[in-house]
């Protein structure tokens, strides 16, 4: 990876993150920010939900499902692995493909989570984090480094078992994203690091999270698959 933004300030992860606290805030400004329990108009107007999206074309929410949060110590918990991954990965990969593996490792969240569970309401900043492990896995990887030595590798184990033990988490948002940040940090590290185009790396990310989009539009609203 390239080491010329070594000692930058996070920038972006500090914006994500500041993005998250703001839309929490709004969240309880609203009424509530527990989305079993309804919510206010945020989570209303902005969760994640297939049947909105199919029925009244609300694309945004397919973004918008990944700023919200279900509780305190739901973003307590978003926003510290995002702090922690975003610093070393920012400075390691450059503001832009950092926000590139981010918002691709989100909507390939989304789309995991709309096809898995299209009618229920989805939120949490999950699926993009998931991606940000997946995006590091390689980057270490190419450089050389085994990430169950790190220590990462275990991290994503024990979140994934989590996922599967804990009721209520988004089990489809979570591979989804994790998915999705594996293939985008193939393309941004491998395939944008190795003597090949960073355009080439950059588009294909865009060229997935385009079929992420796609794919979650054709399944919103539908029955989705069963565990």
């Amino acid at each position: 990876m390239s080491s010329v933004r070594s000692g930058a300030d996070p920038v972006v992860t500090y914006v994500l993150i500041a993005l998250n606290v703001i839309a929490f805030v709004a969240e309880l400004a609203s009424g509530s920010a527990v989305a079993e329990r309804g919510g206010g108009r945020v989570v209303a107007d902005g969760a994640l939900f297939g049947p909105a999206i199919s029925a009244n074309h609300e694309y945004w929410r397919l973004i918008t499902g990944g700023f919200l949060h279900a509780g305190i110590i739901h973003i307590l918990f978003n926003m510290y692995f995002l702090y922690v991954l975003g610093q070393q990965l920012e400075e390691a990969a450059g503001r832009v493909r950092f926000g590139v593996l981010y918002f691709t490792s989100l909507l390939t969240g989304s789309f995991g989570a709309l096809l898995l569970a299209p009618d229920s309401v989805t939120v949490g900043a999950s699926g993009a984090v998931f991606g940000l492990m997946g995006g590091a896995v390689v980057a270490l990887r190419a450089r050389g480094i085994n990430p169950m030595e790190s220590g990462l590798g275990m991290v994503i184990l024990l979140n994934l078992g989590i996922t599967f033990i804990i009721p209520g988490i988004s089990i489809g948002g979570h591979l989804g994203g994790l998915a999705g940040g594996l293939i985008a940090g193939y393309l941004l590290f491998e395939v944008g690091e190795r003597g090949r185009s960073r355009w080439l790396a950059l588009g294909g990310c865009a060229a997935l999270a385009a079929l992420a989009v796609a794919g979650s539009i054709a399944v919103a609203g539908g029955q989705g698959l069963s565990l």
